[in-house]
């Protein structure tokens, strides 16, 4: 967390609320935040969670795997076992997960998976209460605003597990708005072949990492090593993807960033409440107001996608250029994988010397940096 302290700051950003800014120049590939959660649920149905340990998430190992004979959530070991009874698998979770999974009512048997992980957040959140009282009322100041959704999701839920005698509706609302602003995903790895479908294995509250803002061309990205980090494996990692000033925003997408102009805005207002106007909506609004005016709309939208790459190959400037080309972001910074779509920063530089190998942050591949070389010999010239 002492990273957070050094580099990077909370302001008050204007149109855009809290994010975070940078207090110095940062270098590609530098490490920013290395966050670990206070919250942190699974995201599996209730009638199949012994696939993953539910303390660490790593996948079990049904040899030396121990299952809860109340509520059945599996620990891939004694240790996590030991660790969890004390944490996050105290007997108030024990008993209200028991409760859930012994739910014979037609609306328990088929409830819906956002539901039955909503409810799994509850559980976690409530308990939080009790094991770190200061942890939670940090979590209840995360940002978020009850719509009538999360009230009826409240009313529905409280209903099937009831929470602790001293909650009430309007306080679980407030907990669910907080889980759908600000919850990240611990994602399944990639599997080639699968046409970039990856479920989610576990959700997490990350208090830094839950300030930084939307961009759709980010300057950072995070990383999770859950099933490869030997401690603190379900720490999230934001290194930058390229150079930024001092005073400089730094920004996370929310989302993959090929998705197209309509997707982002519809995922963003739905999931989140807000429409993005960054520099690349901005272009992007004016490709679809054009297309509202031509008949065959996907050709216009090729051409003027040509035209932007053209343009880009003449000045592309990535150092900390609030303007800069979409199609060089993509050239330069998207996993040309199959189906991936994960976004590549470079490593840690070592001896702030910048590492020219690239690593994706959704299938892990690494790759040389050949721009990056050219762009470095440039310079040097």
């Amino acid at each position: 967390m002492s990273a957070v302290r050094e580099t990077v700051t909370v302001a008050e950003i204007e149109g855009r609320g809290r994010g975070l800014v940078s207090t110095q120049s940062l270098k590609a590939g530098q490490i920013v935040l290395r966050d670990s959660p206070i919250l942190l649920y699974s995201a599996l149905p209730f009638i199949n969670s012994s696939s993953f340990c539910h303390n660490c998430f790593r996948k079990t190992m049904h040899s030396s795997s121990s299952i809860c004979p109340s509520c059945s959530v599996a620990f891939c070991s004694p240790k996590c076992s030991t660790a969890a009874a004390s944490s996050s698998h105290s007997p108030y979770v024990c008993q209200a997960l028991t409760r859930l999974l012994n739910l014979n009512s037609p609306d328990a048997a088929n409830l819906p998976l956002d539901r039955q992980v909503q409810a799994r957040f509850l559980i976690a959140a409530y308990n939080l209460a009790v094991v770190n009282p200061s942890q939670f009322q940090i979590l209840l100041a995360l940002q978020g605003t009850v719509t009538d959704n999360d009230t009826s999701a409240a009313h529905y839920l409280s209903s099937l597990c009831p929470p602790p005698a001293s909650a009430t509706i309007e306080l679980t609302a407030a907990l669910l708005t907080k889980d759908r602003l600000n919850a990240f995903g611990l994602m399944e790895p990639y599997i080639e072949g699968q046409d970039g479908r990856r479920s989610v294995r576990a959700y997490g509250i990350y208090l830094k990492t839950s300030f930084f803002n939307h961009d759709c061309l980010p300057n950072a990205c995070r990383f999770d090593y859950v099933d490869a980090a030997a401690e603190n494996n379900t720490d999230i990692i934001v290194r930058m993807i390229h150079d930024v000033p001092q005073g400089r925003e730094i920004c996370l997408s929310y989302f993959p960033v090929n998705y197209d102009y309509s997707t982002r805005q519809k995922r963003l207002l739905y999931d989140y409440g807000f429409a993005c106007d960054c520099d690349r909506c901005k272009v992007e609004a004016n490709w679809s107001d054009n297309d509202n005016d031509n008949e065959n709309n996907e050709e216009v939208m090729d051409e003027n996608q040509d035209e932007q790459m053209e343009a880009s190959d003449d000045d592309a400037e990535v150092h900390g250029d609030t303007n800069f080309p979409h199609a060089y972001f993509f050239m330069r910074y998207m996993c040309d994988r199959d189906n991936c779509w994960g976004t590549l920063a470079p490593l840690p530089p070592s001896d702030a010397t910048p590492s020219t190998v690239m690593e994706c942050n959704v299938c892990g591949n690494l790759k040389n940096d050949a721009i990056g070389r050219e762009d470095t010999v440039g310079m040097d010239d």
